[in-house]
């Protein structure tokens, strides 16, 4: 695929490219979104509205993107596990996360009925909870930001209903607004 810029400083291929199962796996998955026409806007918009403002803001040597857009190929990888370790390779909820942007399925539905797209990063050397009290003040749009702990990355999409709903999760991996109260506030004041 021809070079796709998705923002000021991310190309299609870093968004595509970026996760630990697609390393592991290059020459079996192929990475790129099939509905290019629907996906690629959401993931412009995505950079244009919370990526590149972040990279702004930290720097693009800093910023890590851990997991971007996630293509068919990709997903089926990261159900599988590995036959070494017995491990699944990776997690994926395409009718709630957006890394799917807007790919179809076979019967021709979008992955996601929410719409839009999603990344996952970190700030190399920064506490992610520093961050999202950044992206907090900033009033960035987005609609879905998961804090999973302060030395992992934040998960954030850009969709269309732009609701700034923040979650952390239990031990036990079940999403909670508990502990986060002043959070949920300050993204409800927006």
């Amino acid at each position: 695929m021809n070079r796709v810029e998705l923002g000021k400083y991310l190309t299609l291929e870093d968004f595509c490219t970026c996760t630990q199962t697609y390393q592991k796996y290059a020459d079996r998955i192929y990475p790129f979104p099939e509905n290019v026409e629907e996906t690629i806007p959401a993931l412009e918009k995505l950079n244009q509205f919370i990526v590149d403002p972040i990279i702004d803001r930290f720097g693009i040597d800093r910023f890590k993107l851990t997991y971007g857009f996630c293509s068919k190929t990709l997903k089926r990888y990261l159900e599988k596990k590995d036959p070494i370790t017995g491990i699944k390779n990776g997690r994926i909820a395409p009718r709630l996360d957006r890394h799917m942007a807007f790919e179809r399925n076979t019967k021709g539905k979008y992955y996601c009925q929410k719409l839009g797209a999603a990344c996952d990063f970190l700030i190399i050397d920064l506490n992610s909870r520093q961050v999202v009290d950044w992206i907090l003040s900033q009033k960035l749009p987005f609609d879905s930001l998961y804090f999973y702990g302060k030395e992992r990355p934040i998960h954030i999409s850009y969709g269309l209903q732009g609701k700034r709903s923040v979650w952390t999760f239990t031990t036990g991996g079940q999403p909670t607004q508990k502990g986060i109260k002043d959070w949920v506030e300050r993204a409800n004041s927006y």
